[in-house]
């Protein structure tokens, strides 16, 4: 496939999203880059996203290696959310959600984890800025701390532990295990996080003495006390210190707390597409057969495609430069 890479969207420490656009079809997707003699947790990610399917987890869209500025890049191709992050959507709140807000957004997170689950897949990194938000709600992506925590031997299952501390289950703190029960103790903070705004629990100086408190104390983070009693239990479910006596997703998705959370979404912000195809079909790229030939031209290169994404979401700013770089799959 032969592609366009733009600007820079998120960078983490073993690779780099960046925004992209395909030359064959017009559609936009994200590509997470590394280099190829550094690829292997990235590699790793492909193989666990290429495995899943469901709207409530950020699409796979494929992968490639590329020769670009004589390095060879190892990258994989995802969905593009138009979005942004549930990070985002809680400075778009004004820097704290409502509670329906709250609970529905939620809902489609634990959503997208009893679906991983299911098939053995632990994501070990829930938080705000890994869930990606688009017209159809809440998107779980970043799968690079994931791993297989069922069937057979996989060598994903010798990943170790990982994640951002701030969200770490206790047992993930003392180093004892990370599986599904993590994430549904990280679904408890990442809550906390949409409801105020803040951490989950107090800054302190450093990570070793917060794994410490989060792994040896006996707390758990605090729970707001302007939330109702069905948001406080729903929380009290997810931050049992316990992961045994943690409720499972699917039980989750039971619970009073989501049983309405659907029924709001229509009260959050509309974001005009959900997938790499309709942020361009959408906004009419090809929408006149009546134009002269050297206008139709110009207005389906993807220079101009990339124009007009960039004019229509303004999350991410996709500002044009002349930083784009055309790469193309190596054999």
């Amino acid at each position: 496939m032969e592609w366009t890479r733009g600007p820079t969207i998120g960078r983490g420490s073993s690779a780099t999203v960046s925004a992209a656009i395909s030359h064959g079809t017009g559609e936009a997707f994200a590509v997470k880059s590394a280099e190829l003699s550094k690829s292997g947790l990235l590699q790793r990610e492909q193989r666990i996203l290429s495995s899943l399917d469901s709207p409530r987890v950020v699409g796979y869209v494929g992968f490639d290696i590329t020769e670009e500025n004589n390095r060879q890049m190892y990258n994989l191709f995802m969905e593009y959310v138009d979005g942004g992050t549930l990070a985002d959507e809680i400075r778009r709140h004004g820097g704290r959600m409502e509670e329906p807000a709250v609970a529905f957004y939620t809902g489609q997170i634990v959503k997208g984890l009893e679906y991983i689950h299911s098939i053995g897949v632990a994501h070990c990194d829930i938080k705000a800025r890994n869930i990606l938000i688009g017209g159809g709600g809440a998107k779980i992506a970043d799968f690079g701390c994931a791993k297989r925590v069922s069937g057979g031997v996989d060598d994903l299952a010798a990943a170790g532990i990982g994640g951002t501390p701030m969200f770490m289950a206790p047992e993930v703190a003392v180093g004892e295990e990370q599986g599904c029960a993590a994430d549904i103790w990280a679904v408890g903070c990442s809550a906390i996080e949409m409801a105020t705004g803040g951490s989950p629990w107090p800054v302190v100086g450093d990570p070793v003495s917060l794994l410490y408190r989060i792994g040896f104390s006996g707390e758990s983070p605090e729970v707001p006390d302007f939330l109702s009693g069905e948001g406080k239990d729903f929380l009290s479910k997810c931050l049992r210190r316990d992961p045994k006596e943690r409720w499972t997703a699917k039980e989750l998705l039971k619970h009073p707390f989501l049983a309405e959370s659907d029924s709001i979404q229509k009260q959050l912000p509309d974001f005009n597409s959900t997938s790499p195809t309709s942020v361009l079909l959408d906004h009419g790229v090809w929408n006149s057969l009546e134009e002269p030939e050297t206008q139709k031209t110009r207005q389906n290169s993807p220079e101009k495609r990339v124009e007009q994404l960039a004019s229509s979401s303004p999350v991410p700013d996709w500002r044009w430069d002349e930083n784009w770089i055309t790469v193309r799959r190596h054999n």
